[in-house]
């Protein structure tokens, strides 16, 4: 990451919840999209909105990626 990039990371971090999804939600939509993609991305927001409850707690994917991707 550039400094440049880690500098709007760091500012974009200090936004309130609202305002994070919403820039996430400009720069996804401002990348190249590939119809498969967006289609598996709206499947999966819809099924995370069906079952809020759902899925598993950060603490287990957390270690989970830990172990698939050392050193980060």
């Amino acid at each position: 990451m550039t400094d440049r990039a880690r500098k709007v990371l760091e500012d974009a971090l200090t936004l309130s919840d609202d305002e994070r999804l919403d820039l996430a939600d400009q720069l996804l939509s401002s990348l190249p999209s590939d119809a498969e993609w967006l289609s598996e991305l709206e499947r999966r927001a819809r099924r995370a909105l069906a079952d809020p409850g759902g899925g598993e707690a950060w603490d287990v994917v957390e270690r989970r990626l830990a172990v698939r991707v050392p050193g980060r």
